[in-house]
């Protein structure tokens, strides 16, 4: 540091010293609270999930592999997730394989070839969408949705995989628009000039320039919308049939282990076992999501040591 920087640093009120500092402090503690909320809510879960595990009665492996969901059966009570577990993964996956085409091909529209005043419409629409509260999709799933999938499919029961993949394929879109959009426009513009001045038309540039560069965030964008998804309770709770059994079509109503806590947690007696066993349902919900993170994570990392 010169002479001339230490004098400016004299020259500065003692509260702007101290106001600079403590900004410092809020952004660290801001920061590590994050971290500590997270922990913390998992210790709430876990600790009310605890004892259950250590109760003698109580078969872990039968809880993740079965597929018998009894919690209040006088003769035989069972208490099996692997049902519940495929249903949150099949309604999960139609809703991406739904959502990421369209969520990314939006991105690509707006951020690329549309124009001002169309692309501030889309952006205001996606943003209505996003505010749209999850009971509202669950009611349109159940009321309209349901409708025209048994008109047009010839299903008994509107209510099954595949409204609730439609259902929460729309709730996930926003996430998934704006974040490719954002990643979209975070490339330099040198590439897309460079690539012009090469000859690429705009097909062309957006394929092998711009998705290649915004990767990153186009799979960040990707991964909210897998979040959105797992963890959404109402409307998948009303647009799905609420049935415990396994999938075997899109025509198949299920149950999620979001739906599954949502409706039973309420009618459970407090400190019984079917109480803590839901909140051990919150934690196997915890770990997938957090496997979703970490594996997400890694591809990250061997996308950017290719790149």
């Amino acid at each position: 540091m010169n002479q001339g920087e230490t004098k400016k640093l004299k020259s500065r009120p003692l509260w702007s010293i101290y106001g600079e500092k403590a900004i410092e402090i809020l952004i660290k503690v801001s920061g590590i609270s994050a971290i500590i909320f997270v922990f913390a809510i998992f210790f709430f879960i876990f600790r009310e999930a605890f004892p259950v595990l250590s109760s003698p009665n109580f078969n872990l492996k039968e809880f993740l592999f079965s597929s018998q969901w009894y919690p209040t059966s006088a003769v035989n009570v069972r208490y099996g997730t692997f049902a519940l577990t495929i249903g949150t993964f099949s309604v999960t996956a139609l809703a991406m394989v739904i959502a990421v085409p369209f969520g990314i091909g939006a991105a690509i529209f707006i951020s690329e070839f549309c124009g001002k005043r169309l692309k501030e419409t889309l952006k205001i629409t996606i943003e209505l969408l996003a505010a749209i509260p999850s009971v509202v999709w669950g009611f349109i799933g159940l009321t309209i949705m349901s409708k025209l999938i048994t008109q047009f499919t010839g299903a008994p029961v509107g209510v099954n995989v595949l409204n609730g993949g439609i259902i929460l394929a729309l709730m996930s879109l926003p996430i998934i628009v704006s974040i490719g959009e954002d990643a979209l426009k975070a490339v330099p513009d040198t590439y897309r000039e460079a690539s012009i001045a090469l000859g690429a038309t705009r097909w062309q540039m957006v394929r092998r320039v711009l998705l290649p560069a915004a990767k990153n965030g186009l799979l960040a964008a990707v991964l909210l919308g897998i979040g959105r998804a797992v963890g959404e309770t109402m409307a998948v709770l009303m647009a799905t049939g609420h049935a415990v059994h396994i999938p075997h079509g899109l025509l198949d109503s299920v149950r999620t282990l979001t739906a599954n806590i949502a409706a039973e947690l309420g009618e459970a007696p407090e400190r019984s076992e079917h109480y803590q066993v839901l909140f051990l349902t919150g934690v196997l919900l915890f770990c997938i999501t957090f496997v979703i993170n970490i594996t997400a994570d890694f591809v990250i990392r061997g996308i950017k040591r290719k790149q």
